[in-house]
């Protein structure tokens, strides 16, 4: 390709910046700064291949492969025309162009959608179709055009083994910061009393069993030019899986979202070590062996409910922590805060708001239960 090393994005949730960042430092990766919604990186091909196979807590990886100034339509259709498309995209490709514009001359994010679909069609054989894998993202800043490609292709959420979902599920990446956030490194147990489909104990189980969250899926770099199958393969092919010694529990009141959890944690490879049972958070108990990490995304107002009606819901589930849960942390995440000094929890950490499905929610942590 054309470039060697170029900035690179990884998206999150705006609030989770500095966890998702905490992450790439931890696995390596060359940090370039965060700005809302996402963390910075200079690299290289190869890194966006490993950030979209082993980071956990994004969900895109965005590469740019170029810049420049444009003060109106016309010059727009120029520079795209002349732009080195077939550098980064082989001719025929199938792609989906996005575009936005902001503080801009240029302020017709269509009409600048239609210039670049018409260059990457005339002047460089490209297939324009809006359910094509890769995704061409332009911007349109000022007068500065950025132009990036989106290599992840389907969110980075959808690991590959969740066929099943509850109500208001909790995407894996946001669960993977969320867990990290907590403390969690994958040596101690982790118990949801309100799991729907599992995701938190399948993404800690995953965590701690050292496995991939890329493993099973594809990704649109691997349409690009320059791609080499044989390294991407011997990167995937390196070894993963840790000795686990610790177990991972969910419960809830809804039996078919127990049959989904063990389904999705069958698909995930961690039905060995996780255990899901149908049970009322009432019945509630500790498991046996050392202390570890309650996390629980539960029911909250402008989610599911009147969160009038929650908060026997949330002083129950306090309740039962101060009562069996000694020597364990707590994460609770909500967007009410009345809801959380219901449980009358001594929270010592509350983390920055965080965007999620158009709500602002919050994680509220525990030290160890005394």
């Amino acid at each position: 390709m054309a470039i060697d090393k170029f900035e690179i994005m990884l998206v999150c949730a705006p609030g989770l910046e500095k966890v998702l960042a905490a992450e790439a430092a931890e696995q390596r990766f060359a940090l370039a700064g965060t700005r809302p919604g996402g963390v910075l990186l200079n690299g290289t091909w190869k890194d966006v291949w490993r950030a979209n196979l082993n980071l956990r807590g994004t969900g895109a990886v965005l590469a740019r492969i170029g810049t420049f100034r444009v003060s109106h339509l016309s010059e727009l259709d120029k520079r795209a025309r002349k732009f080195p498309w077939r550098d980064f995209i082989l001719r025929g490709t199938s792609v989906n162009v996005t575009a936005s514009c902001h503080a801009s001359r240029v302020y017709h994010s269509g009409a600048v959608k239609a210039r670049i679909e018409s260059a990457l069609a005339e002047e460089a054989g490209m297939v324009i179709s809006e359910d094509a894998l890769l995704e061409v993202m332009v911007r349109i800043d000022k007068e500065q055009c950025t132009i990036s490609l989106n290599t992840s292709g389907t969110a980075l959420h959808k690991r590959g083994y969740k066929e099943a979902v509850g109500k208001a599920p909790m995407r894996e990446t946001m669960a993977a910061l969320f867990l990290r956030q907590c403390g969690y490194k994958g040596d101690e147990p982790v118990l949801d009393p309100m799991c729907g489909s599992g995701t938190f104990v399948i993404e800690a189980a995953e965590i701690a069993s050292g496995l991939a969250p890329g493993r099973e899926r594809q990704f649109a770099f691997e349409q690009l030019n320059g791609f080499d199958p044989k390294a991407w393969d011997e990167l995937r092919a390196a070894p993963k899986t840790n000795k686990v010694n610790c177990s991972f529990y969910g419960s809830d009141r809804n039996a078919g979202a127990v049959v989904a959890a063990k389904a999705n944690a069958m698909r995930a490879g961690v039905a060995d070590i996780v255990q899901f049972q149908q049970s009322a958070i009432s019945n509630l108990q500790r498991p046996a062996g050392p202390p570890g990490l309650v996390i629980v995304n539960p029911p909250y107002g402008g989610r599911i409910g009147d969160p009038k009606k929650l908060r026997d819901l949330y002083s129950i589930f306090g309740g039962l922590m101060v009562e069996r849960f000694s020597g364990w942390r707590v994460g609770v995440i909500t967007n009410e805060e009345p809801l959380a000094r219901a449980t009358k929890l001594p929270f010592s950490q509350v983390s920055e708001t965080i965007l999620h499905g158009g709500l602002r929610i919050r994680i509220y942590q525990t030290k160890a239960l005394s």
